[in-house]
């Protein structure tokens, strides 16, 4: 092992440490982390681990539930906390990492080198910490592709138990996001194999190379009986899911029928902008590399035929797929985004290791100088933890006007949304929470008897309230 392997490794331990550190690190920020984490606490106090909940007696229909699932057992192990609602997060992404490091041990690249390149990519880094569907369906096609790749090998006696692998990983993420798993992975491996084999010859191989029969068997014994208990339990999600969530959301800019937020609007072939920006530094390194070593490809390739192309189809299936789409966020490239390790691997040499070493460093050290900003203040502006480190959990919270998810996760669904102002009649002193002039319309309304304890950053104030007239 060379000095600079050393420094990459190093690095690797780095950029994986230093995020896992960072977990524990700053509060749940609304919508997104503040609502699964909701979500996940609210699945483990009510037990119920067949549906997730939006709130109380509200399934939430928008995502199956492995991500749930994974924060919720979290929450057993660690507590209540945000490191614990993380962690398993972290985990998925550091076994993604694995499965990329394998493939390009076994296709004779360097494992080092293309685990380094997808710790510091930009969304995976975020994503490998953050309470999100994303990576646990990242994971899940990557145990797919690599699955897959292997088994079309036929190197080994092995082979076909990574078909089983690759088909295990389906299933996977068809708890994890649903059958967009399936679509994500036929874009990329059906014009791939056409590309190998010719038209005919591709089902052809598919059929004499790959389980297919048992394979599907196995993914459909994994996933296929939570649709049908989620349904039974409570009637209209396969509807919503399998039509509004995978039809309606892509097809339909602004989509009005979203049950759990609101529909995003964005210019056709806003991915790949994402993906740009997403994906830095790697998504400006890995094109030029490309560029410079294209006319080396047989070389690159080292005798694993058409190992390029078949990463270059994962990289761009997420983005093919969302082209058309206007309802976009930018983690729907990070499906794709593992093959940016192994790609970049392929076309390194050790004279590039001074380089890939400085752009390497470029995200770990953006985390930190993000992290710093977010523990001066900015964080607080965007969740409500602070105002529940004031408040005091014996009294009864309400708030006024809206209660956000962070909100309901600190409070440990405490906190209400105030409907009726004559429950507070009933109260000898409790706390209201919200925008500094709705709260004092309100006392000056209702003639109660409030005094503001904190302004929080986020706009809100933390009131304590006694009821004089009882």
């Amino acid at each position: 092992m060379t000095v600079r392997q050393i420094h990459l490794w190093l690095l690797l331990a780095f950029a994986l440490l230093l995020r896992l550190i960072s977990l524990a690190t700053y509060p749940l920020m609304d919508t997104t982390e503040a609502r699964y984490g909701e979500m996940a606490r609210l699945m483990v106090e009510t037990g119920n681990w067949l549906t997730p909940q939006f709130d109380y007696d509200v399934p939430f229909w928008g995502k199956p539930p492995l991500f749930t699932w994974m924060s919720a057992t979290g929450i057993k192990l660690f507590g209540l906390n945000e490191f614990a609602v993380r962690v398993p997060h972290w985990f998925a992404g550091v076994l993604t990492i694995c499965f990329i490091g394998l493939l390009a041990r076994k296709t004779n690249n360097n494992p080092v080198v293309a685990a380094v390149v997808v710790a510091t990519c930009g969304i995976f880094t975020i994503a490998s910490g953050a309470v999100m569907t994303d990576m646990a369906l990242t994971l899940a096609l990557t145990m797919a592709m690599v699955g897959f790749y292997l088994c079309w090998l036929q190197k080994d006696e092995h082979a076909q138990k990574w078909g089983y692998v690759g088909f295990f990983g389906l299933a996977c993420g068809l708890l994890a996001k649903g059958p967009v798993a399936l679509v994500i992975m036929t874009i990329a491996v059906v014009p791939w194999l056409m590309l190998q084999h010719g038209v005919l010859g591709a089902f052809k191989q598919l059929w004499s190379r790959f389980p297919v029969l048992s394979g599907s068997g196995l993914m459909l014994m994994v996933a296929l009986p939570w649709y049908v208990l989620a349904e039974i339990a409570t009637p209209g999600f396969l509807d919503y899911f399998i039509v509004g969530e995978h039809f309606n959301r892509f097809v339909i800019s602004g989509w009005e029928g979203d049950l759990y937020g609101n529909a995003h609007d964005r210019p056709r072939g806003t991915i790949w902008l994402f993906w740009l920006q997403s994906a830095l530094p790697w998504s400006v390194v890995l094109p030029v590399l490309i560029w410079k070593k294209c006319s080396y490809k047989r070389e690159i390739e080292k005798g694993y035929t058409g190992l390029f192309s078949f990463l270059v189809f994962w990289l761009l299936s997420p983005l093919l797929l969302f082209t058309l789409s206007g309802n976009i966020l930018p983690a729907y490239v990070l499906p794709g985004v593992p093959a940016i390790g192994v790609l970049t691997a392929m076309l390194v040499t050790q004279k590039d290791f001074k380089w890939l070493w400085g752009a390497s460093a470029f995200i770990p050290v953006m985390l930190m100088v993000v992290l710093l900003v977010l523990n001066l203040g900015k964080a607080d502006s965007l969740s409500d933890r602070v105002i529940f480190e004031q408040a005091s959990l014996e009294l009864p919270v309400f708030y006024v006007g809206k209660r956000p998810f962070s909100g309901q996760f600190y409070s440990r669904g405490q906190a209400k949304l105030l409907k009726d102002t004559r429950v507070l009649t009933t109260m000898s002193q409790y706390h209201i929470i919200g925008r500094l002039e709705q709260v004092t319309a309100l006392v000056e309304q209702h003639l109660l008897s409030c005094t503001v304890v904190f302004e929080s950053k986020s706009g809100r104030s933390l009131f304590t309230c006694s009821n004089t007239r009882g």
